[in-house]
């Protein structure tokens, strides 16, 4: 009797104890979720504002006194009007590209930044496949010879459609010295370099060539040029009035 009435009780304990590990996996499995959603809403939270914060934050005016912005086409309009009224000091404007293109909005940019009575200079964006001569005469073809003009900035970075296979080192920079000779010649002043951290990895220019430099990092001072910079793009995803999409906010070191 007893051996029989032993059988149920068992029974009966074994699916109480299974009903216990399916309760407590149950719980186990609602703490997971919601400990995942409460992760998944701090990254949230996180990336709000990093993003608020990548929209907003200039470098500080204490320290970096004179700042402005680089600009080309594709950030037309502008209301020049206002954008000196929130704080650009000067505008860099993309006046020429390789051998033969035109910055479309430079000449218009150029006057209308002039009008505002805000300092003002080209920057040509180099081809590392173009040749120096035919690069030289689109940038002065394109730039007045204007001794107001701030001096001009000229872009190097790889990864351009156009020159898939860079050249190498020599005679990218025997190109790069002709090039600046002429232009220089034109304009009456040294040009600056704005060199990318992959271009100057690639080439190592800051060492090679005598120039004031032109660096970009987003938020963080850069380091990568190896030497004083004299201009770094701080925040390439700045808004601001009088600009409809984001620009490249630019500080002069002190």
């Amino acid at each position: 009797m007893s051996g029989a009435s032993d059988g149920p009780k068992n029974g009966a304990g074994q699916q109480g104890a299974g009903g216990k590990r399916i309760s407590m996996i149950k719980l186990g499995s609602a703490a997971r979720r919601r400990l995942a959603a409460g992760a998944l809403l701090l990254v949230l939270i996180g990336g709000a504002v990093l993003w608020w914060q990548a929209r907003t934050w200039m470098p500080d005016r204490a320290r970096y006194q004179v700042q402005g912005l680089w600009l080309d086409a594709n950030d037309a309009p502008v209301d020049w009007h206002v954008l000196g009224a929130r704080g650009a000091d000067f505008v860099y404007l993309t006046a020429s590209v390789g051998a033969g293109q035109r910055d479309s909005a430079f000449a218009a940019g150029l006057e209308a930044a002039q009008k505002q009575s805000m300092q003002a200079g080209a920057v040509h964006v180099y081809d590392l496949c173009s040749a120096a001569d035919a690069q030289a005469a689109n940038f002065v073809t394109t730039v007045p010879r204007d001794p107001a003009l701030l001096p001009p900035a000229i872009a190097l970075d790889l990864g351009s459609p156009s020159c898939p296979q860079p050249p190498g080192e020599a005679a990218m920079q025997s190109e790069l010295t002709t090039f600046l000779n002429q232009i220089e010649k034109h304009v009456g002043k040294p040009a600056i370099l704005m060199l990318s951290s992959e271009i100057e990895s690639h080439y190592h220019l800051a060492s090679m060539i005598d120039r004031n430099l032109w660096a970009a990092q987003d938020f963080i001072e850069p380091g990568y040029v190896g030497r004083p910079w004299v201009m770094w793009t701080a925040n390439r995803h700045l808004r601001i009035d009088g600009v409809l999409g984001p620009v490249r906010w630019v500080v002069v070191q002190p």
